[in-house]
């Protein structure tokens, strides 16, 4: 297939592979992903942000009502992806392939879990979407080496666009040149600027969203016989040149269909133990390691060490750092989260409610909290990040975190990430019902997908 596009060999490969195909730790782990990821979104269909999703996307709600909407009715196939993909995505709680830096799960399970449902397939047949989708997001993330956040891009707001598009053709039974066709017109939409640093705006909750939506259209357009650019990843102008610009020949092209079919990088995908940036989750395991240690000491000074390259998005410019007014802003916060660790020894959802964003100490700490470049860090590879605390009788304290909980042998077990799904759920849905949810993911293979999407529906119309 030496001769073959990228999009082409990914349409060839879509078109061919089964479950049986993929390494069953991939399988089960792609599961608890899924299980990961609708907990996610049961527990933000409780927030404003939620509501107000919702709310916008059935005043332009297409008829055709086939596909479940998290927690609630049916609605046509793009519309429940839409809402089902912000819903996933924006509680930023959601999974990480920390070399790609891109949230695999949310660019292709709401399109394959609508399709699914609308077209009355199998649970297997939404895994193998899925795991396809996923995939290839993860390695266009991996071939541009983190590129697009250098230029401005939140990745995940762009690959899955290309991503959906495959998880969709697969699921609509486009054949190998079709899916090529729908990664090409998906290359025309892929976008997703991080401006939204700025203010705490929503846009970033709404990236994988749209991506799902030009995924299932660029699908749809190519079974109808709209063409698409055959080469929309390497070709001249196609989304490397135009997205990396001046970091374009840093990219590694050829990793987008390395040993595909026999090395999976989703596998190595890892599930946040904390509802903040995953940048930061080094930094708050040294915090948090201090926590005991400190027992109420009066903190003068904290240094935070992190990954160089996430400074500009996690801790500049520091005025505003300090002094995060809203949970998106404290979510991408070295500062806050580091104060929070270090005060109370945990972060998890309730810390980002607005008491404890108005919390006197931890908003003085934080100001107190300067970020630095980590010397020994092993970014990409794991989001390391340490911390000293020089305290005011004269002890100064120090931890560094090579590999990050949730990555590598820190990887949650499965009993953690039920555990993460029940609280999530819970927040939204009785536990009866939750772990109703979590058993028919844990055996998705083995039954068709309405059964699953009828429980997420909670009995709604």
């Amino acid at each position: 297939m030496a001769d073959l596009s990228a999009a082409q060999v990914w349409g060839k490969f879509a078109t061919g592979l089964t479950l049986a195909d993929v390494p069953e730790a991939v399988v089960a782990r792609a599961k608890l992903h899924i299980l990961d990821a609708l907990g996610l979104g049961l527990a933000a269909t409780v927030e404003e942000f939620g509501h107000s999703a919702r709310a916008g996307i059935a005043a332009m709600a297409a008829p055709g009502p086939c596909a479940t909407i998290l927690g609630d009715a049916r609605w046509a196939p793009r519309d429940a992806a839409l809402l089902n993909a912000i819903l996933m995505h924006g509680l930023d709680f959601d999974d990480t392939h920390l070399a790609s830096i891109i949230h695999p799960t949310c660019t292709a399970l709401p399109t394959a879990l609508a399709l699914a449902e609308a077209r009355d397939l199998s649970g297997a047949a939404l895994l193998e979407a899925f795991l396809l989708g996923a995939e290839l997001a993860i390695r266009i993330g991996g071939a541009v080496k983190g590129g697009f956040h250098h230029a401005g891009y939140h990745a995940t707001g762009v690959v899955s666009h290309f991503a959906s598009a495959v998880a969709a053709g697969r699921l609509l039974g486009l054949d190998a040149a079709q899916i090529a066709s729908a990664q090409g017109i998906a290359g025309s939409t892929a976008a997703g600027i991080q401006v939204f640093l700025e203010e705490g705006a929503w846009t970033k909750r709404f990236h994988p969203g749209w991506g799902a939506v030009a995924g299932i259209s660029a699908a749809h357009l190519s079974a109808s016989g709209f063409k698409g650019p055959t080469r929309p990843y390497e070709g001249r102008f196609g989304l490397i040149d135009t997205h990396l610009q001046a970091h374009a020949g840093e990219a590694d092209a050829a990793e987008l269909t390395r040993a595909l079919g026999a090395e999976w990088r989703f596998g190595a995908t890892a599930l946040k133990p904390y509802p903040v940036c995953h940048f930061i989750h080094g930094c708050a395991d040294a915090a948090i390691a201090l926590h005991d240690e400190i027992a109420g000491a009066e903190i003068v000074a904290v240094d935070a060490f992190l990954p160089a390259p996430t400074l500009p998005i996690i801790a500049e410019p520091a005025a505003a750092k300090e002094r995060p007014g809203t949970d998106y802003e404290a979510k991408f916060s070295a500062q806050f989260v580091t104060a929070w660790c270090l005060l109370h020894g945990r972060f998890a959802l309730p810390d980002l409610l607005p008491a404890a964003l108005a919390d006197g100490k931890a908003r003085a700490l934080a100001q107190k909290v300067r970020c630095h470049a980590d010397p020994d860090s092993a970014f990409p590879t794991y989001f390391s990040g340490g911390v000293r605390v020089t305290l005011a009788d004269g002890r100064v304290l120090s931890r560094h975190v090579a590999v990050n909980s949730g990555a590598g042998d820190k990887a949650m077990t499965a009993e953690a990430v039920a555990a993460k799904f029940m609280a999530s759920a819970e927040l939204a849905i009785p536990a009866a019902h939750a772990a109703r949810i979590r058993d028919a993911v844990l055996d998705l293979e083995r039954a068709p997908a309405h059964q699953l999407a009828g429980l997420l529906r909670l009995g709604s119309v």
